[in-house]
């Protein structure tokens, strides 16, 4: 190895290629230049994995009212077609929780960018974080989630599916009720070698697991400052 080689770092580029984002850096003005185009990638990351979330979210609405209509269309129709759905449900759930965890480490991404760059433009009285670009350029070296699993699952469960399980859930009830009388809900329920009553049981914790993740009582990690805060009056005459 030459001492030109050990110069420039034994890497294939030049000592000026390989400083050019720092050049950037130091001036503001192409920093200014450059920092549009990133916003612009940024958002479209967001869109593009709120889109897929959206995806997922539909398939799952789609098979909770497909099963509904198929399990109501005849009292033939047996109840556990409803324990499938929930099953299915849940693994939209799993790969919903990680596509949100993606979303949100692109949105925090944007969210970071608008309090810090352009707020202070707006109303130059300081940036939210003072030393934002180290933190900014620290995160695009060693990307990581911004909100945990937990945080992940308690969001979509309260937000979205528990009110799919909820649907299922009472759906599940009535049709091995009120819908066939000509039998005790007990046999309507039972599975094959499970007796009704275990199948109800685990119902019941399911919910109340459910339930309990989506109320979990902790403090927010997501990066958004709208929920939990009551609507601003700007807007108003």
């Amino acid at each position: 190895m030459t001492d030109s080689d050990d110069a420039d770092g034994g890497g294939p580029l030049d000592r000026d290629d390989q400083e050019i984002g720092a050049a950037v850096a130091n001036e503001s003005e192409f920093l200014l230049d450059v920092l549009p185009h990133f916003y612009r990638g940024e958002v479209s990351q967001a869109n593009s994995a709120q889109d897929r979330i959206d995806r997922t979210t539909d398939w799952a609405i789609t098979l909770l009212a497909a099963l509904l209509s198929i399990v109501y269309s005849s009292r033939n129709m047996p109840a556990f077609l409803l324990l499938i759905g929930m099953f299915a449900l849940s693994i939209f759930l799993f790969y919903e929780v990680r596509r949100y965890r993606f979303y949100d480490h692109w949105r925090a991404r944007v969210r970071f960018v608008q309090e810090n760059v352009f707020a202070n433009a707006l109303e130059p009285t300081g940036t939210e974080h003072p030393a934002w670009r180290e933190e900014l350029s620290d995160d695009l070296r060693r990307p990581t989630f911004k909100v945990s699993t937990r945080e992940a699952l308690s969001r979509r469960i309260r937000r979205v599916y528990g009110l799919l399980f909820a649907v299922a859930g009472v759906g599940w009830a009535f049709k091995v009720t009120l819908f066939t009388p000509e039998q005790q809900w007990t046999e309507a329920a039972e599975l094959p070698g499970v007796h009704g009553a275990l199948v109800a049981a685990v119902l019941v914790v399911f919910f109340a697991a459910a339930f309990a993740i989506g109320l979990w009582p902790d403090e927010r990690e997501a990066k958004g400052e709208i929920h939990g805060v009551e609507p601003g009056d700007w807007k108003n005459d």
